[in-house]
Order: C-alpha cells, then sequence, then structure tokens
C-alpha cells in the first residue's frame, strides 16, 4: 500500500504545473549516509506496481513494495518525507 498526504499531493501538482507530467518512482536510495527512502522521475518497468494518485502514478518494485509497506509520502517544511512501517 501507498499513501500520499493531501500536503504532498498538492506540492506534487504544483512541480507539475511547470513540467512535464512523468510517473515518480519510490526507491530505497543507498549511499554515503545509508539507506532511505526516495522519490524520482522514472518510467515503469514490468515488475513495478503502480499507483496512481489524483491523476500523478507513483511506481514501486513489486519485491521492495513487499519489503516495505505501508509507505507514506508527506510534505513538511523542509520537503518531501517518505516513511515506511
Amino acid at each position: 500500500m501507498l499513501t500520499i498526504t493531501e500536503k504532498a499531493q498538492a506540492e506534487v501538482a504544483r512541480y507539475f504545473e511547470s513540467n512535464a507530467v512523468k510517473p515518480i518512482r519510490v526507491f530505497l536510495n543507498n549511499n554515503c549516509c545509508g539507506a532511505h527512502l526516495a522519490m524520482s522521475l522514472d518510467e515503469a518497468q514490468p515488475d513495478d506496481r503502480t499507483f496512481e494518485v489524483a491523476g500523478i502514478q507513483y511506481l514501486v518494485n513489486e519485491h521492495f513494495l513487499a519489503q516495505a509497506e505501508p509507505i507514506e509520502i508527506d510534505f513538511a517544511p523542509q520537503g518531501f518525507k517518505i516513511t515506511s512501517s
């Protein structure tokens, strides 16, 4: 399951007011500071689960989703906050 809060939906819609609408991938990003959930623009792949919220497609790899769900995307003054249980 993927949940997008109203604040996050509004911020995504604001971004796409001046940019081409593309699917948003939610994924686990590994870097020198450790692993954290992230988002980026991407195209759907065969092993993705697609969620459509307010006309925007969100993509999550099926295998990753099985390990990370539920995932929630929120927006705070510092930016997007992506959490999983």
